[in-house]
């Protein structure tokens, strides 16, 4: 358990089109989720039938796709961002 607390402390590198929408790195995947979150939420980026699912902007939409994405989809497309 230890370990996966670590993983999420530690700082990473993010390309730039991530930076974009959360801010100049290195941060923990931990703020990374955080500021991906507060972007989604202050440009109303959740659909209004099913909060469940992203409807990314331009800027979300260079880090996931442009596509409508699930929730639980969307962190697997962020981490691919980080290194």
């Amino acid at each position: 358990m230890a370990g996966k607390n670590n993983a999420l402390q530690k700082p990473v590198t993010l390309t730039p089109e991530l930076e974009n929408v959360v801010g100049k790195g290195p941060m923990t995947r931990a703020q990374v989720t955080s500021k991906v979150w507060e972007h989604i939420k202050a440009h109303d980026l959740q659909d209004s039938k099913d909060r469940r699912m992203i409807n990314p902007d331009d800027k979300l939409g260079a880090v996931i796709g442009k596509e409508q994405i699930s929730m639980f989809k969307m962190t697997g497309a962020v981490s691919k961002h980080m290194s």
